[in-house]
């Protein structure tokens, strides 16, 4: 049998969630504010789409900004011709550096990539099997309380506002939980022991919630 998915109390471990080490650097630089024009400047462009696809059509939004950068790359382009021929001078295109530059994408890397997503998508089948077909009473009453809690939440907000929100956390929830690391590590310690508590104590009245050493073996 597959591993089981995360737990309630490895959710509410912030070091699963605000890892450093297990980003690119180029993220880590950007959600942990490194440099804080940079990161401004991700967050705000991101914000300015995901508001623009809040309001538009996703096929307006994505030829809107097409023919923006399209435009900004031609006036750029007959700027630096223009100064070229006034200067005499033979800067050549502006944008040669990023005509060499290789963008193609490796066929180990697409592989690994597509191992990757492959192992993801069969632990979370196998999980949501186990879930729904009530394999662990207690996890399944647990994912039922998690699913009743997200239809309040889908009630009270559709899914692009729920991306604006999850968008302004990333650069948020990270930098905050660096600076405040002992206090929130102390609080979710309390919070973890009194989940642990509570399972111990369902699990107790709940036979049905038990595997017995034979199903565990399977």
């Amino acid at each position: 049998m597959p591993d089981s998915g995360p737990s309630l109390c490895s959710v509410l471990d912030p070091h699963a969630w605000f890892d450093p080490q297990r980003l690119h650097p180029e993220v880590e630089s950007l959600i942990y504010w490194r440099n804080a024009v940079r990161s401004g400047a991700a967050l705000g462009g991101g914000l300015v789409l995901l508001v623009a696809l809040a309001s538009c059509s996703v096929v307006s939004v994505v030829a809107y900004a097409a023919l923006l950068a399209l435009a900004a790359a031609l006036a750029l382009r007959v700027y630096r011709n223009v100064l070229q021929a006034v200067q005499k001078t033979t800067d050549g295109h502006p944008f040669k550096w990023l005509l060499e530059k290789d963008i193609s994408v490796p066929a180990e890397r697409a592989q690994e990539l597509a191992a990757a997503a492959t192992a993801h998508l069969n632990a979370t089948t196998h999980e949501l099997r186990r879930l729904f077909l009530v394999e662990d009473l207690v996890d399944s009453l647990k994912f039922g309380v998690l699913l009743w809690c997200l239809t309040y939440v889908g009630a009270c907000f559709n899914g692009i506002t729920l991306i604006i929100l999850g968008w302004v956390a990333l650069f948020t929830l990270p930098k905050a939980y660096e600076m405040n690391k002992t206090q929130v590590d102390a609080n979710l310690e309390l919070a973890r022991t009194k989940i642990n508590e509570i399972t111990a104590k369902v699990r107790a009245a709940c036979p049905l919630g038990k595997k017995t050493e034979t199903e565990k073996d399977k």
